[in-house]
């Protein structure tokens, strides 16, 4: 069974900084084969895809993020990271990870992390 665990989670002001982490588990899981995605909802909004990293480490990110987002990944670890810069109130929202089997088959949710960016 595959488990993704955020963290990093908390209250941080607008202007201030977060790291979220991704761990993933699994007996038979090939962390390094898989692409990893961060998403996020906000309160009222549906969910929507923030940034993503290939298994080849291509990254892509939301308009919205690009330049004060940036995800990355040690497979080493089965970790992906996602360092939020800049965090702006309306990036208040819980925050999921999400893993893309090679195939694009099969697919796993962490169960997020809330984040909220508030004075």
């Amino acid at each position: 069974q595959v488990q993704l665990v955020e963290s990093g989670g908390g209250l941080v002001q607008p202007g201030g900084s977060l790291r979220l982490s991704c761990k993933a588990s699994g007996l038979t899981f090939s962390f390094r084969s898989h692409a990893m995605d961060w998403y996020r909802r906000s309160l009222g909004k549906e969910r929507e895809w923030v940034a993503g990293i290939t298994s080849n480490l291509n990254t892509n990110y939301a308009g919205s993020v690009e330049g004060r987002f940036t995800i990355s990944r040690d497979n080493d670890k089965n970790t992906v990271y996602l360092q939020m810069n800049s965090l702006k109130p309306e990036n208040t929202a819980v925050y999921y990870c999400k893993a893309v089997s090679a195939s694009a088959r099969y697919y796993y949710w962490g169960q997020g992390t809330q984040v909220t960016v508030s004075s």
